[in-house]
């Protein structure tokens, strides 16, 4: 690719994100995009294959805060007509555009080239650089007790390794991969149009700077193999289901000494058969009889990982009034604890016989008076 075409191509718009976008918002739309063009999840599509190759090219430069200066550069000169290669060796009405970027005439300057930075590759060779390990994803399914106090789970991943046959190096045992002569081992290699050259991976390495004659029976020669590996992994007290949790350095590993990926796992939470959570606040739904709820007194109410608690429940208490029991709720980050939330659900019996019928008849009649919906019919007529 000439660095004419490197510098039209519009990476902020293959993202899809405005040119002032933060690295966190590149970061984001960009994983987003890679989840739904990822080759293993469009077996066979071509064009999905098509573009997660201009993704990843588009994030590659735009995630570097250098190389995107550097882009962002170049293109604003281009698009001003600054730089116009023609003509033999590129330049144009007897301007050296080689000069240009060169610091030319030996006047001991970087030139325009030092604002270009690496984009523009004049030297053409460059030391094969460190390649950053790839992220990994996987899921775990807590319990309710695992989600509010925390919990250490063994996750079981598969990730791409230096294959162990042949110690990374791609070559079959008792043989060498040798220097590629084209990159002179650098992995990359300088192309170019007139004036302007732009560094690339080797397409005879692949970017490798190796060559193999010989190559390994497991690996085919990449190097690489699918490695399958168990970790304890601690979840933190107070996930929420559907939670993503970065582990940092616990992805894929890098290749020539790169740092490895990140693990990011999403937390689902089995439903519990009595209490529910709110935040950092864990809640129960507790009956009460209607004495109870009429009278007042003091009720018993279960918590979730110790004894249970007593509350005072006010006379005259209604159907759906909540209380709380503080710090008997979900673990915070900060260790704290939320509070547990007690709803009172009124219950009636649907049997009543004997002296409890005799004495709900006596209520009746003594209540007779109080008609609870008076006030529903009043209103109802003054509106």
């Amino acid at each position: 690719m000439s660095a004419k075409d490197y510098v039209e191509k519009d990476y902020y718009k293959v993202l899809g994100v405005p040119k002032d976008a933060t690295p966190a918002e590149i970061k984001k739309t960009y994983r987003k995009l890679a989840r739904e063009f990822h080759p293993d999840a469009n077996k066979g599509d071509a064009k999905a294959e098509e573009r997660f190759k201009d993704i990843s090219e588009a994030y590659d430069v735009l995630s570097d805060e250098k190389r995107r200066k550097e882009y962002d550069e170049a293109r604003s000169l281009f698009a001003g007509g600054g730089f116009r290669p023609g003509g033999a060796g590129g330049a144009t009405g007897g301007f050296d555009f080689g000069d240009l970027f060169n610091g030319g005439g030996g006047t001991g300057g970087g030139g325009i080239g030092d604002v270009f930075g690496g984009l523009f590759n004049r030297g053409g060779r460059q030391a094969a650089q460190p390649r950053r390990g790839a992220d990994v994803e996987t899921e775990v399914t807590l319990n309710f007790e695992e989600a509010v106090d925390g919990a250490t789970v063994p996750l079981r991943m598969t990730s791409q390794a230096a294959c162990r046959a042949c110690a990374g190096t791609g070559a079959k045992a008792g043989t060498t991969p040798r220097v590629c002569p084209t990159c002179v081992g650098a992995g990359t290699v300088s192309r170019g149009q007139g004036a302007f050259a732009l560094s690339e991976p080797c397409r005879d390495c692949k970017g490798r700077g190796m060559i193999v004659d010989d190559p390994c029976t497991v690996c085919h020669g990449s190097g690489r193999a699918s490695s399958a590996r168990t970790m304890q992994v601690r979840i933190p007290a107070g996930v929420q289901d559907s939670q993503r949790i970065r582990l940092k350095g616990k992805g894929a590993q890098g290749e020539r000494g790169g740092q490895p990926g990140d693990l990011y796992v999403t937390v689902h939470v089995d439903p519990h058969p009595v209490f529910g959570r709110k935040g950092d606040n864990l809640t129960v739904t507790v009956p009460v009889s209607f004495p109870e709820a009429a009278l007042g007194g003091t009720i018993e109410v279960p918590t979730l990982n110790g004894p249970a608690v007593k509350l005072k429940l006010p006379p005259g208490s209604a159907n759906g009034l909540t209380m709380r029991a503080r710090g008997k709720g979900a673990t915070r980050k900060d260790g704290t604890r939320g509070d547990l939330l007690v709803t009172v659900e009124v219950t009636v019996p649907k049997h009543v016989d004997g002296d409890a019928l005799t004495a709900l008849e006596q209520y009746r009649e003594a209540t007779a008076s109080d008609d609870p919906r008076a006030a529903l019919f009043k209103a109802a007529e003054g509106a």
